[in-house]
């Protein structure tokens, strides 16, 4: 049951920040100058403190719950798509086929959706990749600290939480949980890897 909770705010999440941060960095990259600075200013601002520690923060303010949970993990989770994004774009916004669409004529939204996003798919596919095994983690660790998802909802940092008292007479219980997140998450880098290799078009086959 832990692995479905937290497999469930993994994705949910990932898929809010995702939608986030690309919105922000397409247009920050796009536009440039002044919305560029404004907006890269912003996600400096989030990115000057360490992402768990603003999730604990809000966690805190929002209270305990699975629906707070999620919101205050994607409060602080869309600054790396927003950064990625932005990066990206600024290289693929003079690219000689987005140039050739904006002198026929094409809108800003057909530049972005038809010219620019498309070539960043691979990039965002690995990212999300890495951002469920990172979201995962910061789960479990909010809900270890008793400021994510409570009983009867199931979470495997609330079952690491509960099984400490237990260490002396029944490390097992603890133990067994720790290795199964830790299979998992690295079970999911890894696929990210594999997953960045195959996209690579750099990489040799």
């Amino acid at each position: 049951r832990g692995v479905e909770v937290s497999f469930f705010v993994a994705i949910v999440v990932t898929g809010i920040t995702m939608l986030v941060g690309v919105f922000v960095g397409l247009v920050a990259g796009f536009y440039g100058g002044k919305i560029d600075r404004v907006l890269m200013q912003i996600t400096d601002v989030f990115l000057a403190f360490p992402g768990i520690l603003l999730a604990i923060a809000f966690s805190a303010v929002l209270g305990p719950g699975l629906v707070n949970l999620m919101i205050a993990l994607s409060m602080t989770g869309w600054v790396s798509y927003a950064r990625l994004t932005r990066g990206q774009a600024l290289g693929l916004r003079n690219r000689q086929h987005v140039l050739a669409a904006e002198s026929l004529g094409a809108s800003v939204p057909r530049l972005i959706f038809q010219h620019i996003l498309p070539l960043l798919a691979s990039v965002l596919v690995v990212e999300a990749t890495y951002s469920l095994a990172s979201v995962m983690i910061a789960e479990a660790s909010l809900s270890f600290l008793g400021l994510g998802i409570q009983s009867p909802d199931a979470s495997w940092g609330a079952m690491l939480r509960d099984g400490v008292r237990y260490m002396l007479v029944a490390p097992h219980y603890v133990l067994i949980v720790g290795l199964s997140l830790m299979s998992l998450i690295l079970a999911i880098n890894l696929g990210g890897d594999s997953l960045r290799d195959r996209l690579d078009v750099r990489t040799e086959k």
